[in-house]
């Protein structure tokens, strides 16, 4: 292998490093930091959190971002051994890497085609980390000096090399151990649900000093929906498959509940799928939004509804159409499901109508008293509770 084709895998071994560290960074933040919000979420077309809490997110139940790094650390260990290997395993090295880098092909182009096929989003660091396959696949296969089918009859006497060599065996040793330990050491997805327990830090002075200039300039809206006699009102567009959707439900259960206790508060959910079957004026990339949400409406006569929105929201990643139909049938009470179906839509479309009149752009977002609401003002609960105390001083 040529000395110009061993720096171009050391660099793009490097850069595809880099980019699986930062995916991994972001997807781990995510799951155990409720008010973490990713640097890379433009919109909702860039965006890597719809990406790592998707059901593509994870491979085998371990997050992708950490099988690149699994990846793209093996390829390195191997490009820095082909610098300085005997000749005969030289030869052998750009075999090894087209190998595992037609496996990575293989799956980033599955990851890419969900990514911008079915999830209509696009994920920075996931791209970088593709490119850096592509990269490693087209420089190692022009690098071959070996037919692939000789590769199998060398393994042996290369183990034995590894072996025979005590820091080449070392680097395998820590490596093996890294990966195993990272496997086990990473919070699995249900991390995001359970946090939702954890205690969150009262906000400082300075924190309520800025949210009430930010509120006190916010512009307010009429919005065609009873305050029951509340003081406040309070609407949320959602969405069942939006992970930011699934984590306002845990975190803002308790301070719902302090204020819905004693009708000061009337709070409303506004469906706003993001799948064009039941919203036209939203991106398809939520392809049972629309079955989750009139299942909660069917649901809501029979007394199940809360109960089936909790399990639509724990089992959010990979939910299909199927599914939902399946649980509207055994935790709804729903035996008529596909019977119901069109005329139930239309009542999500109202919502999905009126979000898109009110120029919703996202999901989650509220209204408080008219005033809206989105992004990292709302995602902390502590923030959500102090802006709603805010609502309730202006409605007196």
């Amino acid at each position: 292998m040529s000395s110009l084709r061993q720096k171009l895998l050391l660099i793009f071994s490097v850069i595809g490093l880099a980019a699986a560290g930062m995916s991994t960074y972001v997807h781990y933040r995510l799951l155990t930091d409720p008010t973490y919000t990713s640097f890379c979420d433009v919109n909702t077309s860039v965006n890597c959190t719809q990406a790592y809490l998707s059901r593509y997110g994870s491979l085998g139940g371990v997050p992708v971002a950490l099988w690149g790094l699994v990846f793209f650390s093996i390829v390195l260990l191997l490009a820095i051994a082909a610098t300085r290997a005997r000749s005969a395993a030289r030869e052998t090295i750009p075999g090894y890497i087209f190998l595992l880098s037609t496996v990575g092909l293989a799956i980033v182009l599955y990851l890419a085609w969900a990514s911008f096929f079915q999830l209509h989003t696009v994920c920075l660091f996931c791209a970088t980390t593709y490119i850096a396959v592509v990269a490693i696949f087209i420089v190692s296969g022009s690098a071959l000096t070996l037919p692939v089918a000789a590769l199998p009859r060398r393994v042996g006497g290369d183990l034995r090399s590894v072996g025979s060599s005590p820091g080449a065996l070392a680097a395998v040793l820590v490596l093996v151990a890294a990966i195993g330990a990272a496997i086990a050491w990473f919070p699995r997805e249900s991390a995001a649900t359970s946090n939702a327990t954890s205690s969150f830090p009262a906000l400082t002075d300075q924190q309520r000093a800025d949210l009430e200039k930010w509120w006190a300039v916010q512009p307010s809206v009429d919005l065609p929906i009873s305050a029951d006699g509340a003081k406040v009102v309070v609407v949320k567009f959602s969405d069942f498959m939006c992970p930011a959707c699934r984590q306002t439900y845990e975190f803002y259960k308790p301070v719902l509940a302090k204020y819905l206790a004693g009708g000061q508060v009337h709070y409303i959910v506004k469906h706003y799928p993001l799948e064009a079957e039941c919203n036209p004026a939203a991106p398809n990339n939520h392809y049972a939004s629309c079955e989750a949400a009139a299942a909660v409406i069917m649901a809501k006569p029979k007394g199940t509804a809360d109960t089936l929105e909790q399990w639509i929201f724990t089992n959010q990643i990979g939910l299909t159409p199927e599914a939902v139909k399946q649980a509207a049938k055994d935790i709804g009470g729903i035996q008529d499901f596909d019977a119901q179906y069109q005329g139930v839509l239309q009542q999500v479309k109202a919502d999905a109508n009126l979000g898109s009149m009110l120029k919703v752009s996202q999901t989650p977002t509220f209204y408080i008293n008219g005033r809206k609401v989105t992004g990292t003002t709302i995602t902390p609960p502590q923030y959500f509770d102090y802006l709603i105390e805010l609502a309730l001083k202006d409605s007196k």
